[in-house]
């Protein structure tokens, strides 16, 4: 339990000794601000050499931290940071044969390099799905700034699945209001409107 906390815990930028709890380095580290003019860039997973390269054209939105236990997040990370493209916009244009789905059952096929195991996309193939024509990125892959910053966590609660003691989601929740993201058990309002209202056309 005392390696948990001191992996959990740490201190914060500002020289304060109060903990906070760490949640994604791309979070803790200061939330970088969305760019209006902002083009697109590259994102390549972790290899060394012949790295995977995915070109993404155009802004990301719906930015987020996540809880879920499917989601790729960097080593010891509590939450994931996703957010989404059009999948016309995603384009592998290195090392493509290195990648491999993770679960092909699964609703998002997280597509992966077999090498460093960073998840470069996950895809929607189901047509009938809300979010199909979306593909799930991690900006943080990417060296360029000014990628849409993330605005709320979602599925908050599923860090308790992959071994976080329940007793510290109080302070999960509280450090995510002190940066201003809205904590969710599911995804944001504007998301589970979107859902719903695609289920109720397609009644």
């Amino acid at each position: 339990m005392k390696k948990f906390f001191a992996k959990l815990f740490g201190n914060n930028t500002e020289g304060s000794t109060s903990p906070f709890i760490k949640l994604h380095p791309a979070i803790d580290n200061g939330i970088k601000p969305t760019s209006n003019t902002f083009k697109g860039g590259l994102i390549s997973c972790h290899c060394r050499k012949n790295k995977v390269n995915v070109k993404l054209t155009g802004q990301t939105a719906h930015n987020h931290a996540c809880g879920c236990s499917k989601c790729w997040k960097p080593k010891g990370a509590l939450f994931s940071q996703v957010a989404v493209i059009p999948r016309d916009n995603v384009e592998v244009i290195a090392n493509a044969k290195k990648l491999i789905i993770i679960d092909e059952t699964a609703t998002i096929q997280r597509h992966a390099c077999k090498d460093c195991g960073v998840h470069m996309y996950g895809r929607i193939e189901d047509t009938n799905h809300p979010f199909y024509g979306l593909d799930f990125v991690h900006t943080e892959l990417s060296s360029e700034q000014g990628w849409s910053a993330p605005t709320f966590a979602a599925f908050v609660s599923s860090v308790i699945e992959t071994g976080t003691d329940p007793k510290s989601m109080p302070e999960i929740r509280e450090r995510f209001e002190s940066l201003g993201l809205e904590a969710y058990d599911c995804l944001s309002p504007d998301l589970m409107d979107a859902i719903a209202t695609h289920i109720s056309k397609n009644k």
